[in-house]
Parts: structure tokens; sequence; C-alpha cells
């Protein structure tokens, strides 16, 4: 996928909603780019592509709802995701999650205050050979630490 450039002016709602046939199979791809639209999801958008691709609110809210990569409240500049698979866990996993609660003041699901950091938990990265982990935007960070999380979080000040 290429790099948008800043200049480049944003698509509208309707614009990807005809790039994508005003199919209703599309509903997926049209909430992804959507939310790259607009940041996340709000009850306004979803509505709008209900209205558009001419199905149910509840449908659209229902695959919005159900992929934890689309979001229906805003989120962080960058999203914190903490592995909690069987692996993770038992290399330490609670004590990193601690870690981040204490550091950003927020619990899984919230977002820091001045909008920096969202932290979630997700069932697996698909490192567990550098267990526990974490990701960081698309960054991958693994044998983590109390310690080396403190340290990896003064990266994204």
């Amino acid at each position: 996928m290429p790099v948008k450039s800043s200049t480049e002016p944003k698509k509208s709602l309707s614009q990807v909603i005809a790039e994508h046939n005003s199919d209703p199979g599309a509903l997926l791809d049209i909430l992804r780019d959507a939310q790259e639209i607009h940041g996340y999801l709000s009850t306004a958008v979803m509505e709008e592509v209900a209205d558009q691709l001419d199905i149910p609110v509840s449908r659209v809210y229902g695959v919005a709802t159900f992929y934890t990569l689309l979001a229906t409240e805003p989120k962080g500049k960058y999203i914190i995701r903490v592995c909690e698979s069987p692996p993770c866990h038992i290399r330490g996993a609670v004590n990193i999650l601690e870690t981040l609660k204490e550091v950003l003041g927020v619990n899984p699901g919230e977002t820091t205050e001045d909008k920096k950091f969202t932290l979630e938990l997700t069932s697996c990265l698909g490192v567990c050979g550098v267990a526990p982990a974490m990701m960081i935007g698309d960054q991958v960070y693994g044998n983590l630490t109390p310690e080396r999380v403190k340290e990896i979080l003064k990266t994204y000040e």
C-alpha cells in the first residue's frame, strides 16, 4: 500500500463506498477505510455507511464491534497491545501489563489523557519465542521486562 502524502486530501466516505461499488459484501474493507479517514467509527459514520449501502445499522455496528482492529471510540496516537497468550502469560505478561498500567495510568481499553497511548490486550502476537511481548503500532517488542518496557516507552516521548 503506498504511503499517503500529508498534503494529499483525505477521501470522503462516499468516495470510499463508491470505490467498493457500494457493495455490502465489502463492508469490512469500507469500515477499515472509513476508520483511516476519521480515526475511529463514530455512530454518525456507521449510520452513513448503513444508509449508503442500504443495510441495517445493526449489521454495520456488529461488524465494527466484532473486529478488534476497528474502533468505535477515539484511540491514542499509539496503540499498545499486550499479548496474553499462554506463553506470554507464563513468561511474565502480567508484570508487563502492570508496569504499563502504572506508567501510563490507564487500564486495558483506556486511552491516556493526552491521547498519546491506548492500552489493549490481544490473544496472540505470533512471537511466542520472545515472550512476553507487546506491540506498539506496527512494532513488536519481545523478551520484555518491566525495566525494558519503561525504556521503550521513553522512545515514544
